[in-house]
């Protein structure tokens, strides 16, 4: 395999991660803000209500994106392991 094939491939993966996690870190910090905001209003400080909140409405994109997430990873998957005859034949 050559140089440039191998950081292409490290690319794609960091680019794929960041798709995956992007949408679940923006989401979440977008409920963080709202908690902070309604914490603020009210005056509750207490730390295990936004600590719930967020586990809580994480779990759900999570469930939510899951699919999404898993189509991803075998599209990519499928292409990594379709591109291995020309990997091969590089060696040779």
């Amino acid at each position: 395999m050559e140089l440039s094939t191998a950081i292409e491939l490290a690319r794609q993966a960091l680019v794929l991660a960041t798709q995956l996690g992007l949408p679940i870190l923006l989401s979440l910090l977008v409920i963080s803000l709202l908690v902070g905001l309604f914490q603020t209003m009210t005056q509750v400080q207490e730390q295990t209500l936004s600590v719930v909140v967020k586990l809580i409405a994480g779990a759900v994109i999570l469930v939510w994106l899951l699919p999404w997430m898993t189509g991803r990873i075998v599209e990519y998957t499928r292409a990594l392991f379709e591109r291995i005859p020309e990997n091969i034949g590089m060696l040779m």
